[in-house]
């Protein structure tokens, strides 16, 4: 299996790359944002593969960092969600704000994606929701490992209403979490206990 591929960049067109790796061409199909970021033609260029191997076909899809190629799996472990949708999830916005929108529930902006309609946005809300939550709560919170004191509660609330929630909705929720964390008044546990309560 192909896990990566270094070369240079021989075209670009809508969908894919033709990139040249030691004299031999591979077509690598890519979301706009990372065809957006790789360079132009004659520049030095590695992309993380995903390779999907089928009766007919062997099909290389390209990312520009780790992130991006697992999300690109999550997604299309969800029934209905193939490659050109995923991609298309991926070139509309970057993981992180993929991961906050499926967490708050935001179906208007994943039906954005061209070929997603209402019950495919249903579905991948429902199937990701957990993860992505998990992924944005890491994503906002690396780190932050401060026990809980004057401005740890604004703080939750704050990540809270980044993800998407009402600012009433995530302080109650954050008030709920601090007597639910028997003690353990960490940042992060405030928030995953907060997400909990919003999301039953």
């Amino acid at each position: 299996m192909i896990g990566k591929l270094s070369g240079r960049i021989d075209t670009i067109e809508a969908g894919h790359v033709l990139l040249d790796v030691g004299g031999v061409g591979y077509i690598v199909q890519a979301s706009t944002r990372t065809l957006s970021v790789l360079g132009g033609p004659g520049d030095a260029a590695s992309l993380l593969i995903e390779m999907h191997v089928r009766e007919d076909a062997m099909v290389l899809y390209g990312f520009a960092d780790a992130a991006e190629r697992h999300w690109f799996r999550l997604l299309t472990s969800v029934q209905g969600v193939g490659a050109r949708i995923a991609l298309g999830l991926l070139g509309m916005c970057p993981p992180e704000q993929l991961a906050s929108a499926i967490a708050a529930g935001d179906k208007p902006m994943i039906q954005r994606a061209d070929g997603v309609g209402p019950k495919l946005a249903a579905r991948i809300l429902t199937e990701l929701k957990d993860k992505a939550g998990k992924m944005a709560l890491e994503s906002h919170s690396a780190g932050a490992h401060v026990v809980a004191g004057p401005g740890v509660e604004d703080d939750a609330v704050s990540v809270l209403v980044n993800l998407g929630y009402a600012r009433a909705q995530a302080a109650g929720a954050v008030a709920a979490a601090r007597v639910a964390a028997n003690g353990d008044e960490k940042l992060d546990t405030l928030i995953r206990l907060a997400l909990r309560q919003m999301n039953g």
